[in-house]
């Protein structure tokens, strides 16, 4: 009992207010509510103080901070942005932009300044950096006031008046286009040709003495390397000459001719030379036209075939008086007046005179003091020369003449208008704009299909490696391309590359050489590349570029000084200067050929059967020993040695003993037995065959054909 009253004093003691200790958490005691509120008000008084020296610290901050320019929290962005184009619009530099893009799944180790960045990256860089973007506006919409000239529209029939014929002659080479020329005009413009053979593209004016009549011929060359030449003929024409000769029949530029002329959508006529020959057949020539939709009047056709020798002058009248029929029929007329349209046959570089160009009018008179535009060049006409270098005043529609007085040379084939004197070099800014622009798309085509290529490359090598951590990543990366070259790195030996420097005459020989170069098709052999081009003679300038780029210089139809060739000379540099094209293409292949190394080919200089296998021991070592008999030619130690089993090569290499009976030999001759070991672990069996082989160095030749 008493015990149970202790303990009910006990816990009440616990539970009596007052003699609970100040630490107890009742809430409801004064003291304890009055000592909270002290300690709050004393967290109070405190908080201000901390408080105030953080807010002081945050001040002194945010002064400091650079205040962002607000014209730049907005940026402009457009398509196929480039890295420097960006970082411009943001007002950064380069590495900010490379810095945002860190990472992320773009390679960053290959952005260029001018490297073109998806619009998901370009808007990965501009959130990343804090900032607003907005797409530009169309800067291609307020398009260009259209500053081009322009042929005139169509003059009214009124106006016109007859003009001559403008006649291309064509056909494959020495079937005697030049010749029938010469014969029509009584000239000799064939016996001063290079090699017999035409290589420009000639315009020549003939007055015919029986009628007085006037007709334009273009001669166009017949070799295979001038197919731009006939096509610009067959286009600057009103009706095709094609000669074929009735000995050698229809040739591969004869078939070229005619699909030319079919392209141009003129008329032919068939003038079938050579008929002076025992071996001619004009009837054959006739029917292997047929192949090629060419038929003649003869054989129920309308084009006119007309038999002639322009060697002895027989039938030419003839000739003529079809070609002026077939012109009549044509009612070939032209607007005398107004600005003046023609067409470029070819240019070159005159010597003491500047560039100079052969051209057709169209349409107008040209004269002295006229503005002309052609391609991205212009001209002020200070001279006009005719065919035989006469000055002329002027030259009508259907006339070619020489044209001097531009600023560059056009290039053969371009129209020619033209237009006021303060429009010229509008026009010409205009053109070169253009140009421009076309080749940023085209080179930004190129980009984006590289672009494309690298990026599904990266994407395939990185798929079997997402379920690595990024370190494993980098050290397998490491390990792929440890020893390898990047494409930049990679270089070649100056043996195996040929820069060429190429000077011509005229634009049109030119442009037949370089497109001769794009066939070349063994870069695997030897590189060969075009590192300069133009037209003139062979200068100073042209020396120091082969010597710059360890290249040879070739010259065609151009001439080199003595200083020039003596420079050349001083500095080894190979100067090729040839008259032919088809001679600069075989000392062009020459040149490649003596580039190549040479290849090691293997010569059977002695055979030899095996009648009997032995095994001798040597030391410790157990050996093979093959007993033979020379059957043709001679074994010589020095050399290597193939083992044949049935036509298959087993082994080769070199022998470790050859001996004659007893005795150790270098040389076992044809009808001698002997025995020869291997320096190799091979079994021989009987009826294999030992060739004993000469290594000779065959000079390599290119596998570059031309096509002619």
């Amino acid at each position: 009992m008493m015990m149970i009253s202790s303990l009910v004093r006990r816990v009440g003691r616990l539970v009596h207010p007052t003699l609970l200790p100040a630490t107890s958490p009742a809430p409801l005691h004064p003291c304890r509510t009055l000592a909270s509120k002290q300690v709050k008000g004393n967290r109070k008084e405190q908080r201000p103080k901390v408080n105030s020296k953080k807010k002081k610290e945050v001040e002194i901050r945010k002064e400091q901070r650079p205040k962002v320019n607000s014209n730049k929290q907005e940026v402009e962005i457009w398509k196929n942005m480039t890295v420097e184009e960006l970082a411009r619009a943001m007002d950064r530099d380069f590495d900010h932009i490379v810095e945002a893009l860190l990472n992320t799944s773009l390679d960053v180790d290959y952005l260029e300044p001018d490297s073109v960045l998806d619009d998901m990256w370009i808007k990965e860089v501009v959130k990343r950096s804090g900032m607003k973007m907005q797409w530009a506006k169309l800067r291609e919409s307020p398009e260009r006031e259209y500053r081009d000239a322009v042929p005139r529209p169509p003059a009214d029939q009124s106006r016109m008046v007859p003009r001559p014929p403008v006649v291309t002659i064509m056909g494959h080479v020495d079937h005697g286009k030049t010749t029938l020329l010469d014969s029509l005009r009584k000239s000799q413009i064939a016996a001063t040709e290079a090699g017999g053979i035409t290589q420009h593209i000639g315009a020549f004016r003939v007055e015919l003495p029986t009628t007085g009549e006037t007709i334009t011929f273009l001669d166009t060359p017949g070799h295979a390397a001038f197919s731009a030449m006939r096509a610009r003929g067959a286009h600057a024409t009103d009706l095709v000459i094609l000669v074929v000769a009735a000995d050698d029949g229809v040739m591969k530029q004869t078939v070229e001719s005619i699909q030319h002329a079919k392209r141009a959508a003129v008329p032919i006529i068939v003038a079938v030379n050579k008929c002076d020959k025992p071996q001619a057949d004009p009837q054959r020539v006739k029917r292997e036209l047929l192949a090629h939709d060419v038929v003649c009047e003869e054989l129920g056709g309308d084009v006119q075939a007309i038999h002639i020798s322009a060697l002895k002058g027989d039938n030419l009248l003839a000739l003529v008086e079809a070609t002026l029929a077939l012109a009549e029929v044509l009612e070939l007329k032209a607007e005398p007046d107004g600005p003046v349209e023609g067409v470029v046959i070819e240019s070159r570089t005159d010597k003491g005179r500047g560039p100079a160009t052969t051209a057709i009018v169209q349409r107008g008179t040209l004269k002295r003091g006229c503005v002309l535009v052609a391609g991205r060049t212009w001209a002020k006409v200070r001279y006009l020369f005719d065919e035989k270098g006469r000055v002329v005043k002027e030259a009508g529609p259907s006339m070619a003449v020489e044209v001097m007085g531009w600023k560059e040379l056009p290039p053969a084939g371009d129209s020619i208008l033209e237009v006021e004197s303060e429009r010229a070099r509008e026009v010409v800014d205009w053109r070169n704009r253009e140009a421009e622009l076309q080749r940023m798309r085209a080179e930004q085509s190129v980009i984006q299909v590289k672009q494309k290529e690298h990026l599904d490359e990266y994407r395939k090598q990185r798929e079997g490696l997402t379920h690595l951590s990024w370190r494993q990543r980098n050290f397998l990366q490491y390990q792929n391309t440890k020893g390898k070259l990047r494409p930049s790195e990679k270089t070649s030996h100056a043996d195996l590359s040929l820069p060429l420097i190429i000077k011509a005459d005229v634009d049109g020989s030119l442009e037949a050489i370089l497109s001769i170069v794009d066939t070349y098709d063994a870069q695997d052999q030897c590189g060969l590349a075009v590192v300069h081009s133009g037209i003139g003679d062979v200068s100073e300038n042209d020396l120091n570029m082969a010597v710059t780029f360890g290249g040879s210089v070739y010259g065609f139809n151009v001439a080199a000084s003595k200083s020039i060739q003596q420079m050349a000379e001083r500095q080894s540099v190979p100067l090729k200067l040839n008259a032919i094209i088809y001679q600069l293409v075989e000392q062009l292949k020459a040149d490649l050929n003596s580039k190549l190394p040479p290849l090691l080919h293997h010569n059977a200089v002695g055979e030899a059967a095996v009648l009997a296998v032995f095994h001798v021991t040597q030391g410790k070592k157990k050996m093979a020993v093959a007993g033979c008999r020379v059957h043709k030619g001679q074994l010589n130690r020095q050399l290597r040695f193939r083992l044949l089993r049935g036509g298959e090569t087993l082994w080769e290499g070199s022998l470790v003993g050859l001996k004659h009976h007893k005795d150790e030999v270098g040389v076992v001759k044809a009808g001698m037995e002997c025995g020869l070991s291997l320096d190799s672990d091979v079994a021989f069996n009987v009826g294999d065959v030992i060739q004993c082989l000469e290594e000779l160095d065959v000079p390599q030749v290119t596998t570059w054909d031309p096509g002619f």
